[in-house]
């Protein structure tokens, strides 16, 4: 006996030829870059480091401001009692010295080098992302990281100097009395012309991170090279040189405060930070894209 089926014919079940497709998207380099902000953030290191660029400058206003004998032997210390606007200049010169370069490796110098001390990287390249897309997302959080901190360190530093010593009027390296209204936004453009060199330290210490594979190292070999560069600048007969070097363009903002205002060395200073930059990322980019990281 034949049999037929009546009714409503049966949907086609689904084969591996007629199944939808489903489209794996990729993450991007912003994906991953939102991962390593986050990560940073996380770490205590970080919100430690801004902290104490918030609070240490209180506390050394406040220190040099109850002292009746001024740092003398530093630029601006002589004024550091007699305007506001003089201690934020004074710090600037001093932390040009170690504190800048420090600030600029503490994350940077430790961003690659904390992958190969944990054996996460084969971890990392499992989320599909490539070794570019990480190591720009790292690049550009270390670098926001030396911007935030260094805004927080120049708001901390001028805004406690004013409240607490005053906005009587600057006198400028010509000897020239410039008004507080002036003094203000030429402090705050002395401060802003560390930052190039700032990232060129953050360049360095990224380079340093990627070759040496040591977070020690990462962090405390840019320090210890930008106080070989200090001392290199203060020798006699190797001016060629000394234009040449990263801890130099800290200096540029001194030609702001001439009776003449002068930016030559602004503007090569900013060429030969941005040189830094270029030349130590393009070898720490080569390195890690040719690197051998199947063992972890």
């Amino acid at each position: 006996m034949t049999t037929t089926t009546t009714g409503v014919p049966r949907t086609p079940t689904p084969t591996a030829s007629t199944a939808p497709e489903r489209t794996t998207r990729r993450p991007g380099t912003g994906t991953v870059l939102r991962w390593e902000v986050a990560k940073l953030v996380a770490q205590a290191r970080t919100r430690y480091a801004l902290l104490v660029c918030l609070i240490a400058p209180i506390a050394i206003v406040l220190v040099f401001n109850g002292q009746q004998q001024s740092p003398s032997d530093t630029i601006y210390g002589r004024q550091i009692h007699t305007s506001g606007y003089a201690a934020p200049l004074f710090i600037l010169a001093f932390g040009s010295q170690w504190i800048f370069p420090m600030l600029a490796a503490l994350v940077a110098g430790d961003i690659f080098a904390n992958e190969d001390q944990h054996g996460t990287w084969k971890t990392i390249l499992t989320r599909s992302v490539t070794r570019s897309q990480i190591f720009w997302a790292k690049t550009l959080a270390a670098t926001l990281f030396t911007v935030v901190s260094l805004a927080v360190l120049e708001a901390s530093t001028i805004g406690s100097s004013l409240l607490i010593i005053g906005t009587q009027p600057l006198i400028g390296l010509g000897g020239q009395l410039i008004p507080s209204g002036t003094a203000l936004p030429l402090v705050i453009a002395c401060w802003a012309t560390a930052l190039a060199p700032q990232i060129g330290f953050t360049a360095l210490a990224i380079l340093l991170s990627v070759k040496t594979r040591n977070p020690a190292a990462g962090v405390a070999v840019p320090v210890a090279l930008g106080l070989v560069m200090q001392l290199i600048g203060t020798l006699g007969g190797i001016d060629l040189t000394r234009r040449f070097l990263l801890t130099t363009p800290l200096d540029s903002w001194h030609g702001l405060l001439a009776e003449h205002p002068f930016h030559g060395p602004l503007t090569f200073g900013l060429a030969v930070s941005a040189a830094w930059t270029a030349v130590c990322l393009a070898s720490a980019h080569v390195s890690l894209c040719r690197r051998d990281i199947t063992g972890g």
